[in-house]
């Protein structure tokens, strides 16, 4: 049966707020819990926003079995050197439940706020990969020193390591060539929100994501290193705030996750019912939780 994970969003205030609805859906019975990390959201800008490395370190201490992650972390704020640090103590925190979903990063707020200069997409491509290699190899590694084009790492200690191994696992984001082919060599799952915008219509909505299944295959078929972590490869879609009309009724939430099983997804992430309406509707968690045998 599909998974179902939930997306709790770092502008709960207070934290309380955030660390209350982890716990509820770690009692409903979903397979993950995960939350967002940007310095602040677009349609949330004027609103409190959290960060996510202490955010999921209070939730690790109030909650036993659920597994918790980011969706997505980005190289346009984040050294590897300090982010691997974190993410392992993370990982030490919650006795190994740490999920890392990674991202090229667009050029949006969390992109501009720095000052940096803008980078094309081919340059953020390169940075992207060159990070995620960086922190493969810190999240393995007690000591690392590498020179590249963006990052530098020299005597880097990660001591005492990540609970799990050989590390914490990623989940790539992306539905471009290069990002494929990264999330097949150095991922344990990839995540996709198909085809962006409120004007999307049903169909075009699967048939991005059929598509996108297709193309995931490709890159795996093609890549020749074995995976660095022995588990099942994982395909997640995020049902992105703006995707309302699965949960219409319960058939029509059932006849959703039911062709995105059929398309080779294992996973649904979707927003934790909210009070401005953005998410699961309050109404409807009932029969989406049946849906996946939960709650």
């Amino acid at each position: 049966m599909i998974a179902l994970s939930a997306l709790v969003l770092p502008d709960r205030h207070p934290i309380s707020t955030f660390l209350a609805e982890v716990r509820e859906a770690e009692a409903a019975g979903v397979q993950s819990v995960w939350t967002y990390d940007h310095l602040t959201w677009p349609l949330l800008k004027d609103n409190p926003w959290y960060g996510f490395v202490p955010l999921l370190a209070a939730a690790a201490m109030v909650t036993t079995r659920v597994r918790l992650g980011v969706q997505v972390a980005t190289p346009n704020y984040r050294h590897p050197v300090p982010f691997a640090k974190e993410l392992m103590t993370l990982d030490q925190i919650s006795e190994g439940r740490i999920e890392l979903g990674v991202g090229a990063g667009s050029e949006s707020l969390d992109a501009a706020v720095l000052g940096d200069p803008p980078l094309p997409l081919r340059k953020r491509m390169d940075r992207f990969v060159e990070w995620l290699e960086f922190l493969d190899e810190l999240l393995r590694e007690p000591v690392v020193t590498r020179r590249g084009s963006f990052y530098t790492a020299i005597d880097a200690h990660q001591l005492p390591g990540c609970v799990q191994t050989p590390r914490v696992p990623f989940t790539v984001a992306g539905t471009g060539p290069r990002s494929l082919a990264l999330a097949a060599r150095l991922g344990q799952g990839w995540v996709t929100y198909g085809p962006y915008g409120p004007a999307v219509s049903p169909e075009d909505w699967f048939a991005a994501l059929s598509k996108q299944s297709r193309q995931i295959d490709e890159a795996l078929n093609a890549d020749k290193e074995p995976r660095n972590v022995g588990v099942a490869f994982r395909r997640a879609v995020q049902i992105g705030v703006e995707v309302q009309w699965p949960f219409e009724s319960r058939d029509r939430y059932v006849d959703t996750i039911g062709r995105l099983e059929e398309l080779g997804f294992t996973e649904v992430s979707a927003h934790w019912p909210r009070p401005d309406g953005r998410g699961v509707p309050a109404g409807a968690f009932g029969f989406v939780a049946e849906a996946h045998g939960v709650g």
